[in-house]
């Protein structure tokens, strides 16, 4: 076996059992700390496929940014944090089945819509560098991004005033 499909294995398993543990924990908390493991699970299969680009984009972007916005989201509604009993309910094995039955289905379709498919190796053609799509952002496309981030930070300085308003 190749080093690499090992470490896909390794990381793949742990990404698994963090991704249930975000839906079976009781603690919000403690979800969205799985939630991080998960993306970057993520992230170390795009740097360990060679999308170093999209890799730490990922980082920067999902857990640098959503998760921390998760969490301040948590701690600005004052939710009580811990087990509520009140919110569980008998209806999680209908949930569970229903759950089941989706991931058959779709199984199923992407088996029978992808069966004779196979990938090629891009090693005979040119590769997207990590420098050409950084050139394409900063030249190409610089006005737009601007935009994005001045967008992002006026929403930043929105929430900081609904949240002091208190």
């Amino acid at each position: 076996m190749v080093a690499q499909n090992i470490f896909f294995g390794i990381i793949a398993f742990v990404m698994v059992v963090a991704a249930l543990r975000v839906v079976t924990t009781k603690n919000i908390v403690h979800a969205a700390l799985y939630l991080v493991i998960v993306l970057a699970g993520v992230a170390a299969q795009f740097i360990l496929t060679g999308a170093e680009f999209v890799g730490v984009t990922q980082i920067l972007v999902y857990i640098g940014a959503v998760v921390v916005l998760f969490l301040f989201g948590i701690m600005l509604t004052r939710a009580r944090i811990g087990r509520e009993v009140e919110v569980d309910n008998e209806k999680r094995w209908l949930a569970g089945l229903v759950a089941l039955v989706l991931f058959a289905v779709m199984s199923f379709a992407l088996v029978d819509a992808f069966e004779d498919s196979r990938i090629e190796s891009v090693s005979g053609g040119t590769p997207q560098l990590t420098s050409e799509v950084s050139d394409a952002i900063f030249k190409d496309y610089l006005i737009p991004f601007e935009a994005a981030s001045f967008l992002l930070l006026a929403a930043l300085i929105g929430a900081i005033v609904v949240a002091r308003r208190e």
